[in-house]
């Protein structure tokens, strides 16, 4: 249905200048000079494997696809091992450079093709038309029952979470049919029956990389929050896909992986977690997007205070003045949200109606509204699907209130998002849902950091890395800077998740530098210049 309001332009990031920079200029070498003589150190590169998820499968504006691959951070590592001993590095390449997976032939629902920036519908003369990221729509050549043969040294499964690397099965093309496999794991596991830390430890690996874990935690973040924090609850059977790994669990599957890994004496470099909140996914939608300057929305503000002066009246006389809801005339106002951890006083509220004298019908449907509602704050993150659901027509919601007795008119009026309709949980990450992220984060790096340790391991620090780049941002060799900012920044690729292939190759430099200082090593280092910060069509 066609948007009602239009927001601030938090899409206008598309005006900062950015070019199509994958043919980036060959003399932009790395800044530091060419030792003379290169070494591996202690450390034996000559099989490089390389277990994750998609973090080191090259997953990027929101698929895998082959040029992704090819950008992925382990194909980085193993091209410096090269030139010490490394030898060959394989992956399960896609079948093309689109994402999509089909399966029979038919398109596999969550795993369509890559986002582009698309400039197809700017019009040069509409100050207020951008690019915006949209997926491809050719048919992808993927599938998923061609299946491949291996081993392959890059093991890393977009999609698994740590108890996922040691499950049986999971890349069983049966199991795929009832949600027990991975559709990308199916590709090229070695048998049905097989597991991701078997495949991997099957190839006598002499060095490995491990970064795991950001799926047991970003499923919930991108959720909205919409799981169960497993914590104090090991059974992984139990959990949902939108749950929060319990970190005693956590703990146990991550040190069975490094015996597994380290059983034949190999060493190897293990990765911590980011704090999954400052990625753009999470920074780029303000929780004020709405412009009290913009024709459809400035002639309604008066009309929308009215209606909600009421409803504050009761939230004041309930105790509870905090979620009163008004909007601004002179500055940009916040988003009408449910926020699941207050109270819920849909009673109250329709009680207290009903006292002042408000029919039952009506104080029923502002209580059944507003019991959790208030307006978001700078504390609360917006996440970057909601872009495409704000001031939009809530279909389901339209029809419950058309279920309840009102009038189309009615019905469509109290159902917009953000405005009249509070944006649901799964649009919004309060701060009670953020503490449980940061609380399992802390929890599980403090189990990679002991463990790192514990077996004499690199400990790479990705969240510190990640933590510059949102802040500071990281300078190349040219005078770029590489920062977090959505779409232009350069780090982080059109799906605000995952790296763009200039992220995972500054990812690369990290691993290399806390290689070097663990084993005593001399690595060519990754020109980040080489690789593009943004796919543009």
């Amino acid at each position: 249905m066609k948007k009602l309001l239009i927001l601030l332009a938090f899409s206008g990031i598309f005006f900062a200048s950015c070019s199509n920079d994958d043919n980036a200029p060959n003399d932009q070498g790395p800044s530091e000079p060419t030792p003379t003589n290169y070494t591996s150190g202690s450390a034996d590169f000559s099989t490089y494997v390389a277990v994750g998820n998609s973090l080191t499968a090259g997953y990027s504006d929101g698929a895998l696809f082959m040029d992704g691959q090819l950008a992925s951070f382990p194909n980085m590592l193993a091209t410096s091992f090269a030139e010490v001993g490394g030898g060959s590095f394989d992956q399960p390449l896609m079948a093309d450079n689109l994402g999509s997976l089909t399966l029979g032939g038919n398109l596999l629902p969550g795993f369509e093709n890559r986002y582009i920036l698309s400039f197809a519908n700017v019009d040069p003369n509409d100050p207020n038309s951008v690019p915006s990221p949209m997926r491809l729509e050719v048919t992808g050549t993927t599938e998923v029952s061609n299946l491949l043969g291996g081993p392959f040294n890059n093991m890393g499964v977009p999609g698994a979470k740590i108890y996922h690397l040691a499950a049986e099965g999971y890349g069983s093309l049966d199991a795929l049919a009832i949600g027990a496999a991975n559709p990308y794991y199916v590709r090229f596991a070695s048998s049905p029956s097989a597991t991701i830390i078997g495949d991997a430890v099957a190839q006598n690996p002499t060095f490995f990389s491990l970064w795991i874990g950001s799926n047991d935690i970003l499923s919930f973040a991108i959720s909205g929050g919409n799981g169960v924090d497993r914590t104090g609850d090991p059974n992984a059977a139990a959990y949902g896909s939108n749950d929060i790994t319990d970190p005693g669990l956590f703990h146990l599957v991550y040190e069975q992986l490094l015996q597994t890994l380290t059983a034949n004496g190999a060493t190897g470099a293990v990765a911590n977690l980011v704090d999954v909140t400052k990625v753009p996914y999470f920074t780029t939608v303000p929780y004020a997007p709405l412009d009290p300057t913009n024709p459809d929305f400035a002639p309604q503000i008066p009309a929308l205070n009215a209606t909600f002066s009421q409803l504050n009246q009761v939230f004041t006389f309930l105790g509870v003045p905090e979620r009163s809801i008004e909007f601004a005339t002179d500055a940009a106002s916040a988003l009408v949200i449910k926020d699941e951890s207050l109270e819920d006083l849909s009673a109250q509220i329709t009680s207290t109606l009903m006292a002042f004298g408000v029919d039952a019908g009506t104080a029923g449907v502002v209580g059944f509204l507003y019991g959790q509602a208030r307006q978001a704050n700078e504390n609360d993150l917006i996440v970057l699907s909601a872009r495409n659901e704000i001031a939009e027509i809530n279909e389901t919601a339209f029809a419950t209130l058309q279920g309840l007795g009102l009038p189309a008119a009615d019905a469509g009026q109290l159902s917009v998002n953000g405005i009249t309709y509070p944006m649901e949980d799964q649009w919004v990450l309060t701060p009670d849902e953020q503490m449980l992220i940061t609380a399992a984060t802390d929890n599980y790096n403090a189990s990679i950091n002991s463990l790192a340790q514990q077996y004499g391991l690199a400990l790479v620090d990705i969240k510190n890395l990640l933590n510059t780049v949102s802040t500071d941002g990281i300078t190349l060799n040219n005078g770029s800077t590489v920062t977090a900012q959505f779409a232009v920044g350069g780090a982080f690729s059109l799906d605000g998740i995952h790296l763009s292939p200039r992220g995972y190759a500054i990812v690369a430099n990290e691993f290399i530098k806390a290689i070097e200082e663990t084993y005593d090593a001399e690595l060519p280092k990754v020109d980040p210049l080489q690789y593009t910060g943004l796919y543009i069509n």
